[in-house]
């Protein structure tokens, strides 16, 4: 099986029945990949993974430490996910931002950020897609965040330090998707 159908159906058998809302957001942010092929090139086939794929570690049973980045990449890895899927989603949507607040960053550290276009496509394919599955943009996105969480809380805390970084992997984005254009 190549590696999209493959992703589907261990992002499906993880969350479609534990977590159907987070099932509809992971395949959101997928269709999203999906439009943004163009900005990564060869790549496109494991953005799409990673979309269907990074939020994986929210299964409860698959809940180690609590964050889910880091459990996505640990289960990933377990059952012999190619190398970069696991990193970018370890790393998805700066989570080394909240891997520090959490003092989790050491264990984060056992898996690279590659900081180039799939991983900036991933980025913004998350944070341009509600818990719903549905398209948005970022400045909503961010906001539905803080909302939910509340102030103080520590991934409203993450979000607020994570802000730049993020705005910046959509803006390169969208920047490669117009050279493909042009």
């Amino acid at each position: 099986m190549s590696l999209v159908p493959w992703a589907y159906e261990v992002s499906r058998q993880n969350l479609s029945d534990t977590l159907p809302r987070r099932w509809a957001h992971v395949q959101g942010v997928a269709q999203k990949a999906q439009t943004l092929a163009a900005a990564v090139g060869d790549d496109a086939a494991l953005l799409e993974a990673a979309a269907i794929l990074h939020d994986v570690g929210y299964a409860p049973h698959l809940a180690m430490t609590g964050f889910h980045p880091l459990d996505g990449a640990v289960y990933l890895r377990g059952i012999d996910a190619p190398d970069r899927l696991v990193h970018l989603v370890a790393h998805h949507s700066c989570a080394v931002r909240e891997a520090h607040l959490r003092g989790l960053e050491g264990q984060l550290a056992e898996f690279q950020d590659e900081e180039g276009p799939v991983r900036d496509a991933l980025w913004m394919c998350d944070l341009t897609t509600t818990p719903d599955g549905e398209p948005t943009d970022f400045v909503s996105r961010v906001a539905e965040i803080k909302q939910r969480y509340g102030p103080g809380d520590l991934v409203t805390v993450f979000i607020d330090s994570a802000q730049r970084d993020l705005a910046d992997a959509i803006a390169r984005t969208t920047s490669r998707l117009r050279e493909f254009a042009g």
